[in-house]
């Protein structure tokens, strides 16, 4: 089967066309754009603009997830990946780009990618937020040359129970994470097969 290059490169063009998506407009020519303080180079506001993504997911997740700010608190580290883009007719890819906090600080970029077969029709954006709750399951993804669910570490889904709070049942795991868009958390998802790779923006 010739389906593994292809599947590459549509999660390509994917990444290519939600990246020129997200930086219309922003730049002028010299990588640099202006601001009331003077110019601000397309790194850097890139950089600022995704802590405002990751801020606002989080204050999302603390919505969606009742209990979830006692995880963070928590977290040895913690992965945001504000908004993951997915879309496509027969084959579905998903691309996203976040940034990893310890003890409430970014130390490192990172975009994740994924594909996923069945009829699907249109785009949406979901957050996924991966929490490491051990020191050694932090390290081992920081000293990783490439970091997938399943391949590097299996990754608890967490679920909300009747109560409306975290369901304690799910979250004794080195890795959880919480899948989330605007309606609420995600459960009837798997995320085996996620990759995650570290970027400069």
């Amino acid at each position: 089967m010739k389906s593994r290059p292809c599947l590459s490169f549509i999660l390509a063009l994917m990444s290519s066309a939600i990246v020129a998506c997200q930086s219309g407009g922003s730049t002028t020519g010299s990588g640099t754009s202006t601001t009331a303080g003077g110019p601000v180079s397309a790194s850097n506001a890139k950089a600022a603009q995704l802590d405002a993504d990751v801020n606002e997911a989080v204050a999302q997740l603390y919505k969606h997830a009742p209990g979830s700010e006692r995880l963070v608190q928590q977290a040895k580290g913690m992965l945001v990946f504000p908004n993951v883009y997915k879309g496509g007719i027969g084959i579905g890819g998903e691309y996203g780009k976040g940034e990893l906090r310890v003890k409430d600080r970014t130390v490192g970029y990172y975009s994740t990618t994924s594909a996923s077969f069945g009829f699907q029709l249109g785009a949406e954006a979901r957050t996924i937020v991966l929490m490491f709750m051990t020191d050694k399951a932090l390290s081992d993804f920081e000293n990783s040359a490439g970091w997938s669910v399943g391949g590097n570490a299996d990754v608890a889904l967490i679920k909300v129970g009747a109560n409306g709070q975290v369901d304690s049942s799910t979250v004794g795991q080195p890795v959880i994470a919480f899948v989330f868009g605007n309606s609420g958390l995600m459960y009837d998802l798997s995320l085996q097969g996620t990759k995650v790779t570290k970027i400069d923006l």
